[in-house]
């Protein structure tokens, strides 16, 4: 039993520190999905889609228009 107490004994105690984010998806996620949850992320994915989606309209269709080339 003693080696229990001993074991027990040898543990930190009290609030753990709290781990700093390394990467930049980390902080992402600890700035709009940690503590402070927020809607923002929602609106990230739809700006990041319609900007995706002119780049390939322009792409596919729009650079075909330059200058009034028909």
């Amino acid at each position: 039993m003693q080696r229990v107490v001993s074991f027990y004994e040898k543990l930190p105690r009290g609030q753990a520190a709290e781990i700093k984010p390394k990467g930049l998806l980390q902080r992402y996620q600890h700035r709009y999905m940690g503590k402070n949850s927020s809607a923002l992320p929602i609106i990230h994915v739809i700006a990041a889609m319609m900007a995706i989606g002119y780049a390939q309209n322009y792409y596919f269709h729009l650079r075909h228009h330059k200058n009034n080339a028909h």
